[in-house]
C-alpha cells in the first residue's frame, strides 16, 4: 500500500503548528498504525530530518499512551487503541490526517504528544482508598457481591488514554472521571472517602479547564474499553448525594 500521511508538526507548545504531508510506500495491511509511524520516522532520521514525536509504550492496548486523532476520530476508525489499529482499515492511496488530542486541558508538547498530567491530578484529588499498613489483608475478609464486583471491574477498565476528551465536542473529562469515581464507589473499600472523593475529583476536573458535559455520547463511542455513557449518570448521582450530605453537616 502507498499512503499519504498528513501529520500535525509542532516544535513546542509556543510554536505554531501545521499539517505536513509525507508519502509512505510499502505499507502492509498487517502493520499497526504505530509501525507505519516507525517506518516514516526511520526514513526521516536517515534523511537527517526530525522524526515525528508521538506517545507510545506497551503497544498492546493496555496503557493508553498511544492516543492520536486519525481522520477526525480518536484512535481512528476502529474502536480500539491506536497501537492496535491495523492498516487493513485503510485502502491503498488513502490520505490519512493524524493530529494530537485537541483539548484546552491537554496542551501540545511536541507534534502528536500532549500533556495529559491533568488526569493524574484528578486521580490524586481522590482516586484512592484508606487501607491499613502492614501485611496484606485476607482476600475474602471483605465480601463483595457479584453485581458490585462486576460494576467495579467495568469501570476499572478505563486506561486513561484521553480518547473521551478528544472525541467530546466540549473537551469534557466526565467519562474518565466517572469511571474512576464509580470504580471505587462500587466497593466497600471505597466507602470511607465516598463523599469527599466525588466532590474533590469533580472539583479538580473543573479546575483543570475541561469542558462541560452535554451528554452527546461521543466519549462512550470513542472509548476503546467500552466505558458506558451511564457511568456519567451514576457519577452525577454520587455527586448529588455527596452534596446533600455535605449540606446537612454544615
Amino acid at each position: 500500500m502507498r499512503l499519504t500521511l498528513r501529520i500535525w508538526r509542532q516544535k513546542n507548545a509556543d510554536a505554531p503548528g501545521a499539517m505536513t504531508p509525507y508519502e509512505v510506500d510499502g505499507v502492509s495491511p498487517d502493520m499497526s498504525f504505530l509501525e507505519v509511524l516507525d517506518t516514516l520516522n526511520e526514513r526521516l532520521t536517515l534523511d537527517g530530518e526530525d522524526p515525528v514525536a508521538f506517545d507510545h509504550d506497551c503497544r498492546e492496548g493496555i496503557c493508553g499512551a498511544c492516543g492520536v486523532v486519525i481522520n477526525g476520530d480518536a484512535h481512528g476508525p476502529e474502536r480500539t487503541t491506536s497501537c492496535q489499529l491495523h492498516m487493513r482499515s485503510f485502502r491503498d492511496g488513502d490520505t490519512i490526517d493524524v493530529e494530537p488530542w485537541r483539548a484546552a486541558a491537554f496542551p501540545v508538547v511536541r507534534d502528536l504528544v500532549v500533556d495529559r498530567s491533568a488526569f493524574d491530578r484528578i486521580i490524586s484529588a481522590g482516586g484512592y482508598v484508606s487501607v491499613p499498613t502492614g501485611a496484606a489483608p485476607e482476600a475474602h475478609a471483605t465480601p463483595v457481591p457479584k453485581p458490585d464486583a462486576d460494576r467495579a471491574f467495568e469501570h476499572a477498565e478505563c486506561i486513561g488514554c484521553g480518547a473521551c476528551v478528544a472525541a467530546c465536542p466540549n473537551g469534557s473529562a466526565m467519562l474518565f472521571t466517572s469511571a474512576k469515581v464509580n470504580h471505587l464507589a462500587a466497593l466497600p473499600q471505597g466507602g470511607p472517602e465516598r463523599e469527599t472523593r466525588v466532590l474533590d475529583m469533580v472539583g479538580q476536573m473543573d479546575d483543570e479547564g475541561f469542558g462541560g458535559c452535554t451528554l452527546t455520547g461521543e466519549c462512550a463511542n470513542a472509548c476503546p474499553k467500552g466505558i458506558p455513557l451511564m457511568s456519567i449518570t451514576a457519577m452525577n448521582k454520587e455527586w448529588l448525594r455527596a452534596n446533600r450530605r455535605a449540606a446537612r453537616s454544615r
